[in-house]
């Protein structure tokens, strides 16, 4: 982080004696995204409490970078990608170097850092905007401190310098931050009740699954639909609760963090679902990665080309291994058809897209979830009803879980929604209570976001 922060502090005052000062009002980096290249994933509406466009955008005018001193931010960037790369990659990049006849590279055996994925993406976004003239000069004390803002700094969401440093400069408890205090404990609390009342319970039944079919052992039917169907809402009430209660968390500090969920499994099409899916994530390879490569600049070719090698990047930021590249580069192929099919100008029932949407992201699912593609074999070979059917299908969890997370609202909407009642309270009370039972009670997993 230091160094990240040395590194802006060397370029914009390099840059500050060059009098080239950017005479154009500078896009924020919500901007920079939007117009023709908002192919991948359209920008996300904006948080509603406590922030301003003014605040966004009015800044003053930035120095234009020099080009002899680019290299620094260049630097500082390739610095933080091999960071990442040492402590998440190592081991992946010399296991396959070790296929190579003579080689034998010893693997690195170094924990993961908590966090690391994302703090990085953090400092990458603050220096590319730098870089660009976008971003402003801050002390050491405020950048560590968007660096480091707890809330976000294990799993997101990904938070633009743009969206929090103003909010840094106000009072976190202002008149009237009895309210926003009381909708940030609100919605962590319903994070914390998603995490363990139902996203927990869930992976009791996907669990036996995915370490059955790695262990080369029988899958069947039934529990090969069982176990994906539980995972498929798994992950989305473990990674929303924890979003959730990130973003509580943070309106408890006076804080607005970019909402991050947006019921994902209501979308018609992929392009819908990566709008709704880990927002935050979305745009950052929109903007940093899929316009970079070209977007829809320069023909379909490779437009198609450019998403596939951005989820396909996306896939192995979430995980070092094949099934993640895998998991990845079927979304980008499943885009790429979704495009091509709009450009034929056909409809399609928005009854029939949210079946197609829903059975592709829950296929792809067994490829993020299992350990190898032999696992990832089994399981689909179960799904498609060659293996011994089974017997005694859960569905009455199943059937919460897809209730809950396909009619909504969201956590965020309904807090904010939410009219100051005293039966409300005692009702979120009651909840927080249940939780901190079940967790002192029952076997507990962790969030899924913190290997990443």
């Amino acid at each position: 982080m230091l160094v990240n922060w040395l590194v802006a502090q060397l370029f914009l005052r390099a840059n500050e004696g060059s009098g080239a000062v950017a005479t154009r009002r500078q896009p924020a980096p919500a901007e920079a995204g939007a117009g023709p290249d908002a192919t991948l994933v359209p920008e996300p509406a904006p948080p509603t409490v406590g922030t301003s466009t003014r605040d966004v955008v009015d800044r003053p005018p930035v120095a234009a970078p020099r080009d002899r001193d680019v290299w620094l931010v260049v630097a500082a960037i390739t610095a933080n990608l091999l960071v990442l790369g040492v402590f998440k990659y190592a081991g992946f990049f010399a296991s396959i170097a070790n296929h190579v006849p003579g080689l034998a590279i010893p693997k690195l055996d170094v924990a993961l850092p908590l966090g690391i994925s994302f703090f990085s993406f953090h400092h990458i976004m603050y220096l590319v905007d730098l870089r660009a003239g976008r971003a402003p000069r801050f002390g050491l004390v405020r950048y560590g401190l968007y660096i480091a803002f707890f809330p976000q700094v294990l799993a997101g969401p990904l938070v633009r310098w743009s969206e929090v440093m103003h909010q840094f400069d106000r009072k976190p408890y202002p008149p009237g931050w009895e309210e926003t205090f009381a909708r940030g404990l609100a919605l962590l609390i319903l994070g914390l009740f998603k995490k363990t009342m139902i996203g927990d319970p869930l992976a009791e039944y996907a669990e036996p699954v995915f370490k059955a079919a790695a262990a080369g052992g029988l899958v069947t039917v039934r529990d090969a639909w069982q176990g994906v169907l539980a995972f498929t809402f798994q992950i989305y009430f473990d990674f929303s609760g924890y979003t959730d209660m990130a973003l509580g968390l943070a309106l408890m500090f006076g804080i607005t963090l970019p909402q991050n969920f947006d019921i994902p499994y209501r979308a018609t099409s992929l392009q819908d679902f990566w709008r709704r899916w880990h927002m935050t994530l979305s745009r950052f390879l929109r903007d940093y990665l899929y316009i970079p490569f070209g977007g829809n600049r320069h023909g379909v070719p490779r437009q198609i080309l450019a998403l596939v090698a951005t989820m396909g990047l996306g896939g192995l930021w979430h995980g070092a291994g094949f099934t993640f590249i895998a998991w990845g580069l079927a979304h980008g192929f499943g885009q790429a058809a979704g495009l091509l099919w709009r450009r034929t100008g056909l409809r399609m029932p928005a009854v029939l897209g949210w079946a197609l949407t829903f059975a592709f992201v829950m296929l792809t699912w067994v490829l993020f979830r299992a350990e190898s593609f032999e696992a990832a074999k089994r399981v689909y070979a179960a799904l498609f009803g060659f293996a011994p059917a089974g017997h005694g299908f859960k569905w009455r969890a199943l059937a919460v879980a897809a209730a809950v997370s396909m009619l909504g609202p969201t956590a965020w909407t309904l807090t904010q929604r939410m009219p100051p009642r005293r039966w409300i309270a005692f009702g979120l009370a009651a909840m927080l209570v249940i939780v901190l039972l079940k967790i002192g009670d029952d076997a507990n997993y962790e969030f899924i976001y913190f290997q990443f």
